[in-house]
């Protein structure tokens, strides 16, 4: 295929509080781009949300006079708030992610007793993609695979010869993504993953994590040669069932991301907040024993 030869220009942006790269991505002939993942910070103990990364985000678009075109969620994250309706808000864009977004929603809608009047099907994201829907960013093609087993929406972003894994893989020395929560699954996600592997040696493969393992410094871009030969957890080596046996141990062993309650309460709204109550402030439910 003629368009793994294009390289889109990639620029990164890494939130050190949750460990997230977010991305825009341009059009190399053109000024159309698109952001991927971006993050709202949330202070936990003061219930405060604080915006400067992704103002950094629309500082470098309309510094470099690009046009916005697409607001990419690769699933939905329990570790950050998103930023996209943020983002949105300021400078345009369309908010895209995959159509299992409406499992997503049903189930956390049960776990935060959401009533009637939060949608279940999607519909405040601007776009739902299907296994190997195909968008364009200006000039440059796209197409997106769904790649389930860390959450049932997780999709793979094929852009030109890059590739943006959300948080299905991790560089070589750190893995694979956890397979715990509502939804996930080990066997999916080894599937999945043999799906990215499957594409040529030399695509390039950005990260949406990076936890700097053994304090080395911080990576985000790697190669499906690379990670055939090289990840810990799913290389050429390692089966299917030895695969699982390990994820679901490891799963076991891990703490709950410190901001999952008001992460999905607020991502399932595609980075909006529950409407406000009759005194005008916003309150996010905190469930107890829910996970």
């Amino acid at each position: 295929m003629n368009q793994k030869l294009i390289s889109p220009q990639v620029t990164p942006f890494f939130d050190a509080d949750s460990h997230t790269i977010s991305y825009i991505v341009q059009d190399p002939s053109s000024s159309a781009c698109a952001v991927i993942d971006p993050v709202l910070e949330f202070n936990y103990s003061s219930g405060t949300l604080n915006s400067s990364g992704a103002d950094a985000i629309i500082e470098h678009i309309q510094t470099h006079e690009l046009e916005l075109e697409w607001l990419i969620e690769t699933h939905i994250h329990a570790d950050h708030v998103s930023a996209s309706s943020y983002i949105k808000e300021r400078i345009g864009g369309r908010l895209l992610i995959g159509e299992a977004i409406t499992v997503v929603q049903r189930v956390f809608g049960e776990v935060y007793n959401e009533d009637q009047n939060f949608k279940r099907d999607g519909s405040q994201f601007d776009l739902l993609l299907k296994d190997n829907d195909e968008y364009s960013i200006g000039n440059l093609k796209a197409r997106a695979i769904h790649t389930p087993g860390h959450t049932p929406a997780c999709m793979t972003h094929i852009i030109g010869d890059c590739v943006f894994v959300g948080d299905t893989l991790f560089m070589p020395d750190a893995g694979t993504a956890r397979t715990d929560f509502p939804g996930g699954c080990a066997q999916q996600i080894y599937r999945s993953v043999k799906r990215i592997l499957s594409l040529p040696q030399s695509t390039r493969l950005f990260m949406c994590h990076d936890y700097c393992p053994n304090g080395r410094a911080l990576k985000f871009e790697t190669t499906v040669e690379e990670q055939r030969q090289l990840n810990i957890h799913i290389n050429e080596t390692i089966s299917e069932s030895e695969f699982v046996t390990m994820r679901e141990a490891r799963d076991r062993a891990l703490d709950v991301p410190k901001l999952i309650l008001p992460s999905l309460q607020i991502n399932i709204r595609a980075g909006c907040l529950p409407a406000s109550s009759s005194n005008n402030t916003t309150y996010l439910k905190i469930p107890i024993n829910a996970f």
